[in-house]
C-alpha cells in the first residue's frame, strides 16, 4: 500500500507553514495595508515577534532560506542599525497595548551577531514592545559561531530555547552541503546553554542530502539521541536549485530518490520513537512532558512559518529584510532584497512589499490544513460550527477524496483523518484542499 502512496503523493506541494502559501501574495497588500491592519490590532493582543538576521559567514548549499554571505562585519552593523529602526517604527504603531509572548530569532545566523549587537536588538525590542515575564525567547544557534561572549549575551537577553542545526554528522555528506560541524562541537554548544540554565534544546537533523544512506541516518540520530535535546526536527532536504542558486554546488547524482529518502525518515522516526519522544505532526518530536507534546494531546498545536509550534498570539510581527507577518487580517512579507529594505526602513516607513488579505475560503481551508498537519484529522461538527457556509465546499472536497480508496484519507463518521499507512504523504492530502496549487505558477520541494 506505502508504494502505492508513494507513487501517488511523490509530486511536489507546498510545506503549508501558512494557508494561502508565499507564492500567492502580491502586490495588493502594502505598507499602508499593513499599518492599518496594525493599529487594528485590539488593546491587549498578544503579539509572536519573528527578527530575521539575513547574513552568515559561510554559505551551506543545503540552505533554502534568505541568507548571504558575508566576511565582513560591516554590512551586518549596518543592518542591525536598519533593524532597530523598524523596531521603533512597528513598536510606536502598537503604543505599547500589546504584550509579546514569545520572540524568535532566526536567519541566515543570527548568532553571527556580536555580543553588543545581540544585546542592542534586545533593548530596542524591550523598548518598542512590552513583553510577557514569562515570554519563550528561542534562538537559532550555529555552532560555529559561537564563544563564551555570545553563550552570555543569549544568557543575558533571556534565551528559553535554543535551536540547533545538525544536518547530519557523516563527514562526507557535511562536505558535499559545506557544513562541516562536528559531534563534538554540536554536544559543547548544548551542554554551554544548559550550564546558562536554558531551559530547552531543539536539534534539526534533515534527510534526502547527498551520499546520506540509512546507515548515515541512523548513525546521527543515535548521537542526537546522545545529548537527549527537548525537541527534534526531522526535515526531508528540500532540493530547489531553481529558487536558491547555491544550491547547484550539490551533486544531484548524489541525491537519495524517492524510496530511499523515505525509508531514511521512517527509519529516523522510528528510532526516535523508540526512544520515548512523542511525534509530533509530519516531522517534529518532543519528550512527552514537553509543551509542545501537551499541545497535541489537547489539540491546540499550531503550524507557522517556524514549523510546529505551541505559540497562540493572536498576530505573528515580521521584522527584517524578507520577513512574514500574520495579523487577523491576513499575511504581509518586508522587502527581501536587504539594501532596499534598508532604504525603507531608514526613512521611517514600513518595509512591506506584498502579502494576501484572507477571504472566508481561505480561513476554512487554512484551518483544514492546519489540522491535518497537527493533527492528522478533523473535525466536520467543528469545521462547521467554526465556519458555517463556507465550510460546504471544503467539505465537498473531503468527501471526494474520502470516497477514493487508494487515497489514504476517510470518514469515520463526522471526523476525517489520514491512515497510518499514509501520514507520511499527509503535506500532499492538504494539497487536496488547496484552492490556489492549480493556479500559480511556482515550483515546490518533494513531498516526501
Amino acid at each position: 500500500m506505502q508504494d502505492i502512496l508513494l507513487n501517488r503523493y511523490s509530486a511536489p506541494v507546498p510545506r503549508y507553514t501558512s494557508y494561502p502559501t508565499a507564492p500567492h501574495f502580491h502586490q495588493g497588500v502594502t505598507a499602508q495595508t499593513y499599518r492599518d491592519w496594525l493599529t487594528a490590532l485590539p488593546a491587549g493582543s498578544t503579539l509572536s515577534l519573528y527578527a530575521h538576521v539575513p547574513y552568515c559567514d559561510r554559505l551551506c548549499w543545503f540552505c533554502a532560506c534568505h541568507t548571504k554571505h558575508t566576511l565582513s562585519y560591516g554590512p551586518v552593523r549596518r543592518y542591525v542599525d536598519a533593524l532597530r529602526r523598524e523596531i521603533r517604527t512597528v513598536g510606536a504603531l502598537l503604543d505599547g497595548q500589546c504584550k509579546v509572548s514569545a520572540l524568535h530569532l532566526g536567519g541566515g545566523s543570527p548568532t553571527l551577531l556580536s555580543p553588543q549587537d545581540m544585546i542592542l536588538v534586545d533593548t530596542a525590542l524591550r523598548t518598542a514592545f512590552q513583553f510577557d515575564p514569562d515570554s519563550e525567547i528561542s534562538v537559532e544557534i550555529d555552532p560555529n559561531d559561537m564563544d563564551d561572549g555570545r553563550f552570555d549575551a543569549l544568557a543575558a537577553i533571556g534565551m528559553t530555547r535554543a535551536s540547533l542545526g545538525v544536518q547530519d554528522f557523516d563527514e562526507r555528506v557535511q562536505q558535499a552541503i559545506n557544513r562541516e560541524q562536528s559531534f563534538e562541537q554540536t554536544r559543547w554548544v548544548v551542554e554551554s546553554v544548559r550550564a546558562r540554565e536554558v531551559s530547552s534544546v531543539n536539534l534539526d537533523v534533515l534527510y534526502g542530502l547527498p551520499y546520506q544512506t540509512v546507515t548515515t541516518v541512523a548513525s546521527t540520530i543515535e548521537q542526537v539521541l546522545s545529548l537527549r535535546p527537548d525537541r527534534i526536527a526531522l526535515f526531508g532536504y528540500a532540493h530547489v536549485p531553481w529558487f536558491k542558486k547555491h544550491q547547484k554546488m550539490i551533486d544531484e547524482t548524489a541525491l537519495p530518490d524517492a524510496a530511499e529518502r523515505l525509508a531514511q525518515s521512517q527509519l529516523a522516526a522510528d528510532l526516535i520513537a523508540g526512544a520515548g519522544y512523542v511525534a509530533i505532526g509530519l516531522d517534529h518530536f518532543a519528550w512527552p512532558g514537553d509543551g509542545m507534546a501537551r499541545a497535541l494531546a489537547d489539540g491546540s498545536l499550531k503550524r507557522n512559518f517556524q514549523g510546529y509550534t505551541v505559540d497562540g498570539a493572536d498576530a505573528l510581527i515580521g521584522l527584517g529584510a524578507s520577513s512574514i507577518g500574520r495579523l487577523p487580517q491576513g499575511y504581509v512579507q518586508n522587502m527581501p532584497a536587504t539594501g532596499e529594505y534598508q532604504k525603507l526602513v531608514e526613512k521611517g516607513e514600513l518595509a512591506t512589499v506584498r502579502g494576501t488579505a484572507l477571504t472566508p475560503q481561505d480561513r476554512a481551508r487554512g484551518w483544514v490544513i492546519e489540522r491535518l498537519m497537527c493533527d492528522h484529522a478533523f473535525s466536520r461538527a467543528e469545521l462547521l460550527a467554526l465556519f458555517g457556509e463556507d465550510a460546504k465546499p471544503v467539505l465537498r472536497d473531503a468527501h471526494i477524496l474520502a470516497g477514493d480508496p487508494a487515497s489514504g484519507f476517510a470518514a469515520y463518521g463526522g471526523d476525517f483523518s489520514v491512515a497510518e499507512q499514509a501520514k507520511p504523504f499527509v503535506r500532499s492530502i492538504a494539497a487536496h484542499f488547496d484552492s490556489y496549487l492549480a493556479t500559480g505558477a511556482a515550483r515546490h520541494s518533494a513531498a516526501v
